[in-house]
């Protein structure tokens, strides 16, 4: 394994989950919210809205409140909010490049947030389109290890439903696919049996910048602050660590 993408599963990422699991519930629901408003209430009918569902029901989210945001989303219940989709764009220590996705029902609010979040943290805000062409959108399906399933199984079960390749992060595997064949990928593994952590469409980034012990601090410290924010869902950026460097961090 060299590096680690925005999917992987380390150890500071699982600390940073365990702190913070009220907001992380509440980032899971506002996305079963605004895929039930997006596609309908209707899982079978809604790929997307069966993904943020089953993302929640990993993470322990109560299944009252994912029905209940189910419903709100879809009409059936009332007070859904109109949370509107936003991506702001940026560069981190080290000339890093980060993308911010949010779902706000305030813009001003969300962009005074990010900018605030980024400057305090040695990063600065950059016009649309200045980093994303740095990153390429992608269905990233993450399938933990365990007794039977390793690299070679997971690619022999989605070899044919248009996965594009399997990346092996240690505890887990990233399946990845163009994001018209997520749900075919996502599907095979159900097939075959094997469990899977989560099926998103996210950044991967196609060049990156390697860092050394102080600038993946500087640059973990700033993500952190940005997935704090209550109207970031997700954040992206370029960086690669090495195994060794983790391992300082981590320590």
């Amino acid at each position: 394994m060299s590096g680690h993408s925005k999917w992987a599963t380390t150890k500071h990422k699982k600390a940073g989950i365990d702190a913070k699991r009220g907001k992380l519930f509440a980032k899971l629901i506002k996305n079963i919210e605004v895929a039930a408003r997006t596609g309908g209430g209707d899982l079978s009918g809604n790929p997307t809205l069966y993904d943020a569902v089953q993302k929640a029901k990993k993470s322990s989210v109560p299944n009252d409140n994912i029905d209940r945001a189910v419903k709100r989303g879809s009409g059936a219940e009332a007070g859904g909010v109109d949370y509107q989709g936003i991506t702001y764009e940026g560069y981190g220590p080290g000339g890093v490049a980060v993308l911010i996705e949010c779902l706000t029902d305030n813009k001003n609010r969300s962009a005074m947030e990010v900018r605030t979040a980024m400057t305090r943290n040695g990063g600065n805000m950059a016009d649309p389109g200045s980093v994303s062409y740095l990153f390429s959108r992608k269905g990233v399906v993450v399938v933990p290890k365990s007794d039977g399933v390793d690299e070679d199984t997971v690619l022999m079960a989605v070899l044919d439903a248009g996965a594009e390749e399997v990346r092996d992060l240690g505890d887990t595997l990233e399946v990845i696919s163009e994001p018209g064949d997520m749900v075919a990928v996502r599907t095979a593994l159900q097939d075959a049996g094997i469990d899977y952590d989560s099926a998103d469409m996210g950044f991967l980034p196609s060049v990156q910048v390697e860092l050394d012990a102080d600038g993946a601090g500087k640059v973990f410290r700033l993500i952190d602050a940005l997935e704090d924010l209550d109207d970031v869902q997700n954040v992206y950026a370029n960086y690669d660590v090495s195994d060794e460097v983790m391992e300082t961090i981590d320590a």
